[in-house]
């Protein structure tokens, strides 16, 4: 309880600290419909220069947009047992504070906000809502979520959001994405955004030596020498299968960034949803 309110709270102060230094909310540039071209003026948002009429006229213009309807932002916690490790913090952590800031600034902006949890099954949702309160309680349930002895099954989210969500909305899925997903109908529907949640040391790990591991998902027991050769080759296989997966959101025309537990998240989600991840 004590940790769920510490990431509320630095959450809110994030967002509202935005706020206050002029800043726009993290989704700003969605849902908006183009109107014109207009001469730039001193505190207009660089981002919305057009770069080539202000090379054609050499004075900078910028675009203009008028705001076409709200949005409808859903983040969807894929929860299972491999979150609860982290050696700066544990990584459902990391997952809570992402889906704390994104509902944050969603509220902030007037959308909705809707919250699932997922892991072999749907094991939690929080309607859509404007809200603060759906915020919190969606922390409240990934934060609370039993994580060991499951596992994330993206098919049964991918299969269970296609049929329920009508209306078309901007879903990000946080995860630690070990499984390959397979969100191409997902995202013909949808706008489709990947979080990757990781602690550095599993995609690089020190040599341990002989030990035994435990699988936090299966229950199984891994022993063996963790030498540097053995290391080496699996963060050699991490590195195939990362690039596998940006491919494969890359193809689905889904935008994704990695989130480690060391990061400050929202400086890479903003990074993100601004394009520049």
């Amino acid at each position: 309880m004590k940790k769920t309110k510490e990431i509320l709270i630095r959450a809110r102060r994030q967002i509202v600290g935005d706020r206050i230094g002029n800043n726009p909310s993290m989704f700003r540039g969605e849902g908006y419909d183009f109107i014109e071209l207009r001469e730039y003026i001193s505190g207009d948002d660089t981002r919305h220069i057009d770069w080539n009429v202000t090379a054609k006229l050499q004075r900078p213009y910028v675009k203009v947009f008028r705001e076409e309807r709200e949005l409808n932002i859903v983040t969807v916690a894929m929860l299972g047992g491999a979150l609860h490790f982290g050696t700066d913090k544990f990584k459902i952590e990391s997952v809570a504070e992402a889906v704390a800031l994104i509902g944050y600034s969603a509220i902030g902006n007037g959308d909705t906000f809707t919250h699932y949890n997922f892991s072999e099954a749907l094991v939690d949702e929080v309607r859509g809502s404007k809200k603060r309160f759906a915020v919190a309680v969606s922390v409240e349930k990934v934060m609370g979520a039993e994580l060991i002895g499951h596992k994330a099954d993206y098919s049964v989210m991918t299969e269970t959001l296609y049929k329920r969500l009508r209306r078309k909305s901007l879903i990000v899925i946080i995860g630690d994405f070990f499984d390959i997903p397979q969100l191409r109908l997902l995202a013909k529907k949808h706008e489709v955004v990947a979080v990757v949640v990781r602690d550095r040391f599993e995609e690089k790990p020190e040599a341990l030596g002989f030990g035994s591991l435990s699988d936090p998902e299966s229950g199984a027991i891994l022993e063996g020498d963790f030498n540097a050769r053995s290391v080496q080759k699996y963060a050699q296989k991490v590195r195939a299968h990362d690039v596998e997966l940006f491919e494969n959101f890359r193809s689905c025309g889904i935008r994704a960034v990695k989130l480690y537990t060391d990061a400050n998240a929202s400086v890479v989600l903003r990074r993100l949803f601004e394009g520049r991840s």
